[in-house]
């Protein structure tokens, strides 16, 4: 639950900043006060993550519409033509450059040729592809593509993840994701706590309509719908941070250090020669002449080997590396399975998802279902949704901010007041002990958690000296009458 949390009813007095709390010694106070301004300081940029998020579910339908003629086959026929025909056809289009990858097309979708262009960088990944009828092998079009993805997908997935601003752009995305799980979690902790003496799943799950109009509806609907959506909140976090730029590299050496990564299938001809080391979108980038002419014998030979459903087939570098087929079919998460095949249709190595690391099996199905290709539209829709709750949260957290003002004329003021200071205080020893080193240790492994969280707390100490100098003194206390 993301928001600028209800603490309590309206402000009525103008020193209730800095009123102490009075419900003893915990964590509550101290979650209280960091929710509050986490969330008055966090939640603009997971605003910005949920609605470029809620932008990019739509990137499958609307491949669908505006790239129907490359991506769709019209008439799809019984027997496609030869795998062969198809790529020759492609070369034709786009004479230049080297194959780098086929995926062959099934029922209504076409076949997908990648290849490199003089005119696109390296660095960018960027390749062109060349889309072709499966059951004519005419060409339906041309795109320059990044990741398998059309210009229209691979623009809001960079709006989604930098906003088009590059590395700067990369951190908005990663300090979003580095708080949602905070926010989120502390959010459904503070509705269990205020809940008790009569948690019961209907006051915990649904909003309180006896209650009157103010701040302790908008609450009730608030906490309610978050706890709803605390799960799907958690796995978007967690899975967002996996490729994020410094959060992500700091998983990834974790992962390689368990020996959890992703096994790649060995091409090598000679087994004395190293594995294979295609690129990260698995793009293998063949510099020389492909004998086009097997293609359709190395799919059969994985076809053979057991890759059904939709494959990728990436040609040999060179005479001394087999061709690798990879299955690509994200609606069934356990179809995986990769392949090398020489030109005789021989597998020479294979390398079955059941093999995966499991560290490597959740990487994948997360990183899958936080771009909405896992299970195909059920996904979307889910995402969808999420997105649509995690926007409503976020404004009925400001809403309550501005409800909990104080409107007294002689006490109004613009917003709410802020939690009692002092929360830190109210800490058991061990709490303290032990949750110092814990933050610490997280605020290392999520630097966009760790920094902020020391810039809060320096702004906070700020805050608080500042006030204290300003705060007028105390009048004195006058002598009782004698014989009183």
């Amino acid at each position: 639950m993301v928001s600028a949390p209800d603490v309590s009813e309206p402000a009525t007095a103008a020193g209730a900043a800095t009123r102490r709390p009075a419900n003893g010694h915990g964590f509550g106070p101290l979650l209280l006060r960091l929710h509050f301004y986490a969330g008055l300081l966090v939640a603009p940029f997971i605003l910005v993550a949920a609605i470029t998020g809620l932008m990019f579910t739509m990137a499958p339908t609307l491949d669908r519409i505006v790239y129907s003629e490359e991506l769709v086959v019209t008439d799809p026929g019984e027997t496609p033509t030869p795998l062969a025909q198809q790529v020759a056809a492609a070369r034709t289009a786009h004479p230049d450059g080297d194959l780098i990858g086929v995926r062959v097309g099934e029922g209504e979708a076409t076949t997908q040729v990648d290849f490199s262009s003089p005119q696109l960088s390296e660095a960018s990944e960027k390749v062109h592809t060349v889309y072709v009828d499966p059951y004519t092998a005419e060409v339906t079009g041309q795109l320059t593509t990044w990741a398998n993805a059309t210009p229209l997908n691979t623009w809001l997935d960079q709006f989604h993840r930098d906003l088009h601003l590059g590395k700067p752009g990369e951190l908005y995305s990663e300090f979003a994701a580095s708080w949602l799980w905070i926010l989120a979690l502390g959010g459904a902790v503070l509705w269990w706590r205020r809940q008790r003496g009569n948690r019961t799943a209907k006051r915990l799950l649904t909003p309180d309509l006896a209650a009157k109009k103010g701040v302790r509806r908008t609450r009730s609907w608030h906490a309610s719908l978050g706890v709803w959506l605390l799960a799907g909140l958690l796995v978007l976090s967690a899975t967002g941070l996996t490729w994020s730029g410094y959060a992500g590299a700091n998983f990834s050496a974790a992962v390689d250090a368990l020996k959890g990564s992703r096994p790649a299938v060995n091409t090598a001809l000679d087994s004395r020669a190293p594995a294979d080391t295609a690129a990260h979108h698995g793009n293998s980038g063949a510099g020389t002449a492909v004998d086009v002419a097997a293609v359709d014998t190395v799919l059969a030979g994985a076809r053979a080997a057991g890759l059904d459903g939709p494959v990728q087939i990436n040609p040999p570098e060179d005479a001394a590396t087999a061709w690798k087929v990879t299955q690509n079919d994200s609606l069934w998460p356990v179809r995986s399975d990769s392949v090398a095949v020489d030109t005789t249709g021989q597998v020479t190595d294979r390398v079955d998802f059941a093999d995966w690391p499991v560290p490597a099996k959740l990487t994948s199905w997360g990183i899958n279902a936080h771009m909405g290709l896992l299970f195909g539209p059920a996904n979307q829709i889910i995402l969808a949704a999420l997105a649509l709750g995690l926007i409503t949260v976020i404004v009925w957290g400001y809403r309550m901010w501005w409800q909990r003002r104080p409107t007294r004329a002689d006490r109004r003021a613009t917003f709410g007041a802020p939690p009692a200071r002092g929360a830190w205080q109210q800490l058991p020893p061990w709490g303290i002990v032990v949750g110092v080193p814990a933050v610490i240790a997280l605020g290392f492994a999520l630097p966009l958690f760790g920094i902020p969280l020391l810039a809060f707390l320096a702004l906070d100490l700020i805050t608080g000296a500042v006030r204290g100098r300003r705060k007028p003194p105390e009048a004195p206390v006058s002598p009782a009458p004698a014989g009183s």
